[in-house]
């Protein structure tokens, strides 16, 4: 596990500069350089108020409350969104076009800004999903012929991307373009200009929007269809110069949890690409398993009593099993998303790490136990005569304290901390 350590040679000095010489340190590790994400989906409400739908951005026709109701909206999600500040650094906030922008010309901008403020203030790295997606696309595009709709697509890449840069440098630049030009649920205005552009065409065409807007930005092709065609399209993309910058690989184990055998093989033909490995959507259930022969996940649904308690300990297990294997074992992998935060979010499945009612679930407190203790770094060192100090641990950003006064770092950066 040798590729997530780092060590550093700082010197502690003081507010005047002089260097504090045989001092007692205490060095804490603030957060991970590796990216341990959730869907930040809940972040909306609780930042923009009980008017904003969690799912998709879009405002909902909820009645309207008393300040009591209010207040004790406001207490349940604060208590639920400190419990997701406690395990996650990395979160995903949701840019469905659809819901974003549900109206042409009045997109939620505000409330994104506002859930994607409050989470970069508490240290978090957001990824805004996503930018293409031929499902929960603007039905209003369907009023326009294939060179508009093409030409609006990317205007909305550009004004996302040029708009959040700074806040948001991460995106999900396209969605499950393996299915987008044979997608026929419904008849939808990106799949339309899929068919005409090709698959490489309309990737190229997005990501150079993207790229021309933040140049120095984050951007993920992303898919649940992990198969050979897959690979075989990011591989034609990369040799059409499309600048994708990080492979997203969604795991949604509704159907079956993967076995370490599966999990090997596909990183393996995805690994030699040699690029960041992201696991975008990661779904472990503590309930029965989906019907396999289900073509469309979008299809299914849980029950409310779906979840027993063993197969909470299951899915506590499970999870764990997966970040230790790919956090330990895997170098290229360099973020997990665990999709859901609280139960009943997407199909209702009992896929969170908390239940409906807030309460920690074993997988929370399995993955708190890796992240917050086992995968963390925190001891005590003196500096040398010249206020020098060899550290080691996690790679990520730390904290140092002499004397009750402390300042910050990164692990793997040499040079002057000063502590005032």
């Amino acid at each position: 596990m040798f590729h997530r350590m780092d060590s550093s040679r700082i010197r502690v000095v003081g507010a005047d500069g002089a260097p504090l010489a045989d001092a007692a340190l205490h060095i804490e590790q603030v957060s991970h350089e590796f990216l341990f994400g959730c869907g930040a989906f809940e972040a909306l409400p609780f930042t923009n108020g009980p008017r904003v739908d969690n799912g998709n951005g879009s405002i909902d026709n909820a009645k309207p409350m008393t300040d009591e109701e209010k207040q004790a909206f406001h207490d349940r999600l604060e208590e639920r969104m400190n419990k997701w500040l406690g395990l996650f650094n990395y979160g995903t906030l949701p840019f469905y076009w659809g819901g974003f922008e549900p109206e042409e010309g009045k997109p939620h901008t505000a409330q994104l800004k506002a859930a994607a403020e409050f989470l970069v203030s508490h240290g978090v790295k957001v990824k805004g999903h996503p930018l293409c997606w031929h499902t929960g696309c603007a039905d209003w595009l369907m009023d326009y012929d294939n060179a508009t709709i093409l030409e609006k697509q990317l205007s909305r890449i550009r004004r996302e991307v040029g708009g959040f840069r700074g806040l948001i440098d991460m995106w999900d630049v396209i969605n499950e373009v393996v299915i987008m030009p044979i997608y026929d649920k419904y008849d939808n205005a990106i799949t339309r200009i899929c068919k005409e552009l090709g698959r490489v065409g309309i990737i190229k065409e997005v990501f150079a929007a993207a790229k021309e807007s933040n140049p120095d930005g984050i951007f993920l092709i992303n898919d649940f269809n992990l198969s050979t065609n897959y690979e075989i399209l990011i591989d034609g993309c990369l040799s059409a110069g499309v600048p994708i910058g990080t492979i997203g690989l969604q795991s949604h184990q509704h159907q079956g949890v993967w076995s370490l055998e599966k999990t090997e093989k596909i990183l393996e033909r995805f690994e030699h690409f040699g690029l960041p490995i992201h696991f975008t959507e990661n779904t472990i259930v503590a309930g029965p398993l989906v019907d396999p022969s289900l073509d469309d996940l979008q299809d299914a649904h849980y029950e409310d009593d779906a979840s027993t308690p063993e197969y909470e300990e299951q899915q506590a297990r499970d999870l764990e099993a997966m970040y230790r294997n790919l956090f330990e074992n895997h170098p290229l992998v360099t973020a997990i998303t665990n999709w859901d935060f609280g139960d009943g979010a997407w199909l209702n499945a009992p896929s969170g790490v908390i239940r409906k009612d807030g309460s920690c679930k074993p997988s929370y407190k399995a993955l708190d136990s890796l992240i917050n203790k086992e995968w963390h770094t925190s001891y005590d060192v003196r500096t040398d005569e010249n206020g020098f100090a060899e550290i080691e641990g996690y790679k990520g950003k730390y904290k140092v304290t002499a004397d009750g006064k402390s300042g910050s770092f990164t692990l793997g950066t040499d040079g002057d901390v000063t502590v005032a």
